[in-house]
């Protein structure tokens, strides 16, 4: 007979390997949860696709994720989209289409203008999240008291994949990407800076080393665990009749950098790695 679990089995999704930034908070808050990291590698990055090929995108391969999750693990409690151009895109049409509740990231732009003393506060992201009318819309409603200083990198995203793989990431190519937060009007007053893409926490350690000393660097991922948190409140206890347990990662396409990744998984609790290509 199966063991009943009633343990809530958590979906965290991301285009690449950002979104363990996200799940290591929710994590630290939830530790009794069972994480199912998913990475659509096949596809990545996302930044760089329309918004109806995006949509079409994230739709098909979330199916893809539950139907294979289901039938090997049982059914999802929650799915967190740990991924800022997808959150922005997407959450409207797979809310609409997915029973689960769905948690979406949003850049922290309202906790850095509330924590800035100075009222100069960074917005380092990728070029798509810097153009982004909903970014623009988020600075105009919680910042609009600040100067904003928004930087845009997609090479950031890259080395934060690289380091995960156990590649050195260059100092000199962190220091480039930050430098023009040195150029722009009120510079020296820049006391908070947003880490708007869940790739970004990954690199702290080294941005610190590139940024003046005493510089906040803020993300979404506390505030994302504080909302998986209060839903899963929300929800009856589900009974898991399944004997699977354990965290995992699933990747929609095997190559050689999924292997490389096997090491750095493995610290995030992700022992087993599974394919489910689409």
């Amino acid at each position: 007979m199966n063991a009943i679990q009633h343990k809530p089995r958590i979906l965290v999704f991301d285009s690449g390997v950002g979104g363990l930034s996200v799940m290591h908070e929710i994590q630290q808050r939830l530790p009794h949860c069972q994480y199912l990291y998913a990475s659509d590698n096949a596809a990545f990055p996302y930044g760089t696709k329309a918004e109806s090929e995006l949509i079409a995108r994230v739709d098909q391969v979330l199916h893809a994720l539950l139907q294979h999750i289901e039938q090997g693990y049982g059914p999802v409690d929650m799915i967190v989209v740990a991924c800022n151009t997808a959150s922005t895109l997407t959450l409207p049409h797979i809310r609409s289409h997915f029973s689960q509740p769905i948690v979406g990231v949003v850049p922290a732009i309202k906790p850095a203008a509330l924590q800035s003393r100075s009222k100069v506060i960074g917005l380092l992201a990728t070029p798509a999240t810097v153009a982004r009318p909903y970014t623009h819309d988020l600075i105009k409603e919680h910042a609009a008291h600040c100067t904003v200083i928004s930087v845009g990198s997609s090479e950031l995203v890259q080395l934060a994949e690289q380091k995960l793989r156990g590649e050195i990431v260059a100092p000199e190519k962190i220091a480039a990407i930050v430098a023009p937060f040195y150029t722009a009007p009120r510079s020296t007053e820049l006391d908070t800076i947003v880490l708007a893409c869940t790739h970004f926490p990954l690199l702290k350690d080294e941005l610190r080393h590139s940024l003046p000393e005493g510089i906040q660097l803020i993300d979404s991922g506390e505030a994302i665990a504080r909302r998986v948190e209060f839903l899963l409140q929300q929800q009856p206890p589900v009974a898991h009749t399944d004997v699977r347990h354990g965290h995992l990662a699933l990747f929609t396409k095997a190559t050689r950098d999924v292997e490389l990744l096997r090491t750095a998984l493995r610290d995030f609790a992700l022992e087993n790695i599974e394919i489910v290509a689409c």
